[in-house]
């Protein structure tokens, strides 16, 4: 029985399978056969037919479509050639003129090169500076050009830039020749000045000496004169005397350039005479009468109310062996000692270069005395309104020096200052300084006037309008006289 029902069971499988395996022959058909099926696809082919149409019309429009932007394309591109045409001849004629311009730049600058070597001989200053500027005028001519050739080469790039980067390598190299030759002129200049400022102080040196010692020949004062100018063995009248000259060189300088660079910044140079004048006026002769007026309208006569300033600043403090930067009293306590380390200073400090000195040691004696006095002279609105900002004043409040033109030439005015100052203290007897007060009667065994008259005599009437710079009077009775400036007593 049980195998039965396994048998019966395997035969049930095996029509189940057989079934499911071959369907039966009713539900089998040909669709394509039937009419419903050629029908349904005699139906799909007419759809077919019509789409295949609907391409043929939409390919055939696509390239109308195509033929006429084609056309327009050509249009464009012959557009976009007579563009490029118009555009390259515009670079062409821009470059021309750069060219022009190059060629004539080089011209002018080597007209202004022959005028600055035909002012050397003969030596004439006026033109050397004239030249000087010119040339320096048509080296930044050419400097813009350049410039101007380095931006069109980095803007147009690829190929049409290299005649760019080949005409500005041709720029640098005729310029380069020129700058070089500028370098060398302006450090011929300066050893020349160096030169012309030795010989100056040996022509002081013979003077002073050749007074005090006449009954000598002229060839041998000369040899005892340049050697005392280089190098002094002892201090003497005769040397101080030659300083101070020394600080009224350098005084006079340094006031022309404050006065180019006030001028330069458009002061009023007749407020600025009326403050200083302001400044130097007493409670007695306050309202006697007025300069300011005077020296405004008589073309440069401010300088002296400058210089009066400068002095006053400068000078004050003179009489103290330190310009009371500190309680020091050696001069009192061992007087022959202090007098000996004071002119062994001097002779070490005059073979100096203040900026490399102060470059090392900024903060010395020397280095206050130049902080305290420029920040005395110099007053913050007058920096701010001269350089256009306070940045010299916030390095010198720093306890630096400022390595600018203008700081330059008040340290040299501030050396020959430093210098006087040691001498004073190594002469025994020690010089005594005086200065003539407003309003006073001129004495011209005390006083030179800075004004020069006719005949080259004062005439009577004249009173100091303000004093230039002090006097002093020697040991040895010479007298070093204190430069004023003369007015009418009404």
């Amino acid at each position: 029985m049980a195998g039965k029902v396994s048998n019966f069971s395997d035969l049930i499988q095996r029509v189940a399978a057989s079934c499911l395996l071959h369907p039966l022959a009713a539900g089998r058909h040909n669709p394509g056969n039937s009419p419903v099926s050629r029908g349904g696809g005699d139906e799909e082919d007419e759809a077919c037919e019509n789409e295949s149409c609907d391409e043929h019309d939409e390919d055939d429009e696509e390239e109308e479509d195509e033929g006429e932007i084609g056309d327009g394309g050509l249009g464009f591109r012959a557009r976009e050639d007579r563009g490029t045409s118009t555009k390259t001849k515009t670079e062409v004629m821009e470059m021309e003129m750069a060219m022009r311009e190059v060629f004539d730049a080089v011209s002018a600058m080597k007209k202004a090169y022959v005028s600055l070597q035909e002012a050397h001989s003969p030596w004439d200053p006026e033109k050397l500076r004239t030249a000087d500027v010119a040339v320096v005028g048509e080296l930044r001519k050419l400097g813009v050009l350049r410039e101007r050739f380095r931006r069109r080469c980095t803007a147009g790039g690829g190929g049409g830039g290299s005649g760019v980067v080949m005409t500005a390598s041709t720029l640098r190299e005729v310029v380069a020749p020129y700058e070089a030759a500028v370098e060398e002129l302006k450090r011929e200049v300066k050893s020349s000045e160096v030169e012309i400022q030795n010989l100056k102080e040996k022509l002081n040196g013979v003077v002073n000496i050749s007074h005090s010692k006449k009954g000598r020949s002229l060839s041998r004062r000369k040899v005892g004169c340049s050697s005392q100018a280089q190098v002094a063995v002892a201090p003497a009248p005769e040397l101080f005397e030659a300083t101070m000259s020394q600080v009224r060189e350098a005084s006079k300088s340094f006031t022309s350039l404050l006065l180019s660079l006030m001028r330069g910044a458009h002061w009023d140079i007749a407020a600025a005479v009326r403050s200083i004048e302001a400044a130097t006026a007493t409670a007695i002769t306050a309202g006697s009468f007025s300069t300011s007026s005077i020296i405004a309208t008589q073309n440069g006569n401010a300088k002296y109310a400058l210089q009066s300033y400068i002095s006053r600043k400068l000078f004050q403090g003179f009489d103290h062996e330190t310009f009371y930067m500190d309680g020091s009293l050696s001069s009192l306590l061992n007087p022959d000692q202090h007098r000996r380390d004071c002119f062994a200073r001097y002779r070490d400090f005059k073979a100096m270069d203040p900026t490399e000195l102060l470059g090392i040691l900024p903060t010395c004696q020397f280095g206050k005395f130049c902080n305290a006095k420029y920040l005395a002279i110099v007053h913050p609105k007058m920096e701010e309104s001269l350089f256009g900002d306070l940045e010299q004043r916030r390095h010198v409040l720093d306890g630096g020096h400022p390595r600018s033109e203008f700081y330059g030439e008040f340290l040299g005015l501030a050396k020959a200052v430093w210098l006087l100052h040691l001498l004073a203290f190594s002469l025994d007897p020690a010089p005594s300084q005086f200065e003539a007060s407003r309003g006073a009667e001129f004495h011209p065994d005390y006083m030179d006037s800075v004004v020069k008259f006719a005949g080259g005599r004062v005439p009577s009437g004249q009173v100091v309008g303000f004093p230039v710079s002090p006097g002093f009077k020697l040991g040895n009775g010479s007298v070093i006289k204190a430069r004023v400036y003369l007015v009418n007593r009404n």
